[in-house]
Order: structure tokens, then sequence, then C-alpha cells
């Protein structure tokens, strides 16, 4: 496939080929009445919640609890403290699911779970009954690993920003506000943790901000990791071409502490780091509401799934997607993963809802644009293919790849791909 090809396949979202779903999902019988309720709004969710019904020719009734108002996209959100996007710019309404597509929207969170009698509560005090239920809450943070964020006040002060909304704005306040000669300090967390290239493209984009509006200003990147995580050569290119001197990087800083009140970074090995805005990233791990019903086996951290159907592993007729679960080798825990593990679900409890074979070879494609300045991206895209006898899905030998530079054409492809992805998603 070429490369332009294949930029174009896996953009749209749309890369999830062998499911067999163009005859096997068109039949209606034994679907009838059965009910799905879907967990979480964000690339799997709502993807898994579209598409059950698209395969199952609105035959199955699917519900949606979703907190939030709107979807709000962590990919692009870092062109907005950059001050290259807005907020409206990376928001879309979940009317489209209801209105289209016939999906319930519940407005609302999960209080817990109970998996003997197939039933969800609410915090509001309803209670929703399932056949199949999909958990898909995207990730929380291990705040206990940093004592002094305990603290009033603290995480209102020391952002993380790594869910987008209302952190996002917050955080861009803080960067407007800051003098030019300020430094602002970047925490990273031990790997795995979701958009792996993430941390890396946000150093740019502040940068990008700070050359044009404090350009006597620093970044400053502490990475608990021994090296950058994804896409090493083109970060680094990026920093010395356009942001010399600017950027910062500092491996082997492990943050196990943070004082805010006075700004600083408590470090394991090194030395006590203070700046004018601190962007803590904490260790993270599964949702909340998966951690709470017991579905995170792994190191009480993740949750494992069998990855034809993403059924856990921990609770019969329960399906857990996108961040929150263990990853597969060279896995990443990015948005369109997480909508190729929406669609992969979706026929699957079509399926077996229907009374019909699950597929048994799900291939899918990842693509992962990260922007070096405001008109310039790179990208890193994988195949992955599931192996029936190691049980788990593998990268495809000689799929993917990675950018030889960054470019403006690049930019345009990024943006297309969240245009596409957005649609696909949430159209």
């Amino acid at each position: 496939m070429k490369r332009r090809q294949f930029v174009q396949s896996v953009g749209a979202g749309s890369a999830v080929a062998g499911l067999g779903l163009a005859s096997g999902c068109a039949s209606t019988a034994g679907g009838g009445g059965a009910k799905v309720v879907v967990i979480g709004g964000g690339y799997a969710g709502a993807t898994a919640a579209k598409y059950i019904r698209l395969f199952s020719e609105q035959s199955i009734q699917v519900t949606l609890i979703e907190p939030n108002a709107q979807f709000i996209s962590c990919p692009i959100s870092n062109l907005v403290l950059g001050g290259h996007k807005t907020m409206a710019d990376i928001t879309t309404p979940y009317d489209n699911l209801e209105k289209r597509h016939g999906v319930k929207l519940v407005r609302d969170m999960v209080a817990s779970i109970d998996t003997e009698k197939r039933m969800v509560k609410l915090t509001s005090g309803g209670e929703l009954p399932y056949d199949r239920l999909i958990v898909s809450p995207g990730v929380d943070f291990m705040y206990e690993t940093l004592p002094g964020m305990a603290k009033p006040g603290a995480k209102e002060a020391v952002l993380h920003s790594w869910k987008a909304g209302p952190q996002t704005v917050a955080l861009r306040k803080q960067l407007e506000a800051m003098p030019d000669g300020g430094v602002y300090a970047l925490s990273i967390p031990l790997a795995p943790f979701r958009c792996p290239p993430g941390p890396y493209e946000r150093a740019c984009m502040i940068a990008s901000y700070f050359k044009t509006a404090k350009p006597k200003s620093k970044v400053v990147v502490f990475d608990a990791n021994d090296d950058i995580q994804s896409k090493k050569g083109l970060f680094m290119k990026a920093w010395k071409e356009h942001y010399d001197g600017m950027i910062e990087y500092r491996p082997k800083h492990k943050v196990v502490d943070v004082d805010a009140a006075t700004k600083t970074m408590k470090f394991d090995f090194n030395e006590d780091f203070k700046a004018d805005v601190l962007n803590v990233i904490p260790s993270m791990r599964a949702g909340d509401i998966a951690l709470k019903s017991g579905l995170a086996t792994a190191n009480n951290r993740w949750c494992e799934v069998d990855f034809l159907t993403f059924e856990s592993k921990a609770a019969k007729n329960v399906h857990v997607l996108g961040d929150s679960v263990q990853g597969a080798p060279a896995m990443p825990k990015s948005g369109h993963m997480a909508n190729q593990h929406g669609k992969t679900c979706a026929a699957a409890v079509v399926s077996l809802l229907q009374g019909k074979e699950v597929p048994g070879m799900p291939i899918y494609a990842n693509t992962c644009y990260s922007f070096v300045a405001a008109d310039e991206a790179v990208h890193v895209a994988s195949v992955h293919r599931y192996d029936a006898e190691k049980k788990t899905m593998l990268t495809v030998a000689g799929s993917g790849g990675i950018s030889t530079a960054a470019s403006e054409l690049e930019s345009r492809y990024a943006l297309a791909w969240a245009r596409n992805i957005w649609a696909d998603t949430l159209a």
C-alpha cells in the first residue's frame, strides 16, 4: 500500500479489516431487544456505541453514560496550549449519536456495577440493566504517589491537563500570566501512559508560544523514563531547529512529590526544581470505575481482556476498551487505537448477542500525529493483527512507519486525520 493510501485509510479511522461484518451483522435474528450499556463517551466508548447500532441495523438498544455534554479531543489539544487552536476547534457535540443512530444518552456518572445482576447503578440513583456492558473510562491518576497533591488547592494550582477540557484552558491561562523570562516545567511519568508522544509534542507547542510571545522564557522537561518514548529523533531535531536553547530535556527524573505553594518539584535522586508554571502529569491507571469494579487485574492498574472480543478476564459479559486496557505488545494508548478497540468490540458484541461466531481475525491500524511547530507535524503508524496462537495482537511485519522529517504537508494530514476520526466516532 502506498503511504498516501495508508494515511487516508487510517485517517478515516476505518482500518478494522477482517471482521466479516458485511453479511454477518445484517440479520437482526436473535438480537432484537438486547441491551448494551456503554460507560464513557471517549474515542473507544462513543465508537462502540455508534457501531453496535450500525452493525446490528439498529436492532440492539444502546445506552451511553457520559457526564460531559460534549466530546473534547485530547489529540490536537496541545495546539490549544500553544495558542494555535481554540477549545471550539477540538469540541464536538454528542447529538448525532442520538439523532442519527438512536443511541440513548445519559449524562451521569456510574456509582457501581453489579456483574451478577447485570446492573449499572448511577450516581443520581437510577439503574440500568444490560445484556452486555462496555466499560471505557479512560485513565485516572495515581495521586497517591505525590503526597503534596493531597493538600487543599494543590490540584487546582498544579495541573496535569492530560484530559482535554477545563484544565486545558486553565494551563493556557497560567502560561499567558507567566512573565517573559519565566520557566515552565513539565514532568512525564514512567511508561505506560496515555499518548506516548504527547508530552514531547506539548513541549514543542508551549515553546512555539514562548518563541513569539515570551522569547526569554524556557521549557524544562523532566522525564521519569530513560529516554524520549516516541519519535525521539524527530523531536530532538525539532527542538534544535525551532527552539534551540529554549527546551531543556532531562531524562531519569522521576517526580516523587510536589509543593504547590512554592511551585517546587521533588525528585527521587535529583535536586528540587522550582518553576513559574508546574505541569505535573502523574502516573496513570485504568479509570476509577474499572478499578472499583475489580476489572483492573494487571497490578491493580490496567484491565486484562480477550483481544478477540475485549471481554474482561475478570467479569463475564463485561468488555473493557481504550486506555484502561493492559495493552498488547507495541499497542499504544492513543485515540486512534481506542477507536479501533471500539469497532472490534462492537463487531464482537453484535455477534455474541445474535448468536453468531465472533470474527476471528481482527486487523486494525494506529496513526499518531505530533505537531512540532504550528504548521509542521510528524507521524508514526502501525498495523496490528490478532495472533490466534498467542491470543494477543501483534504488529504486522513491515507495516506502518515513521516520518522521515517534519513538514507542512504532514500538518495538513494531521488535521484531516482529526476531522475524519471525530466524524467516524461521532457523526
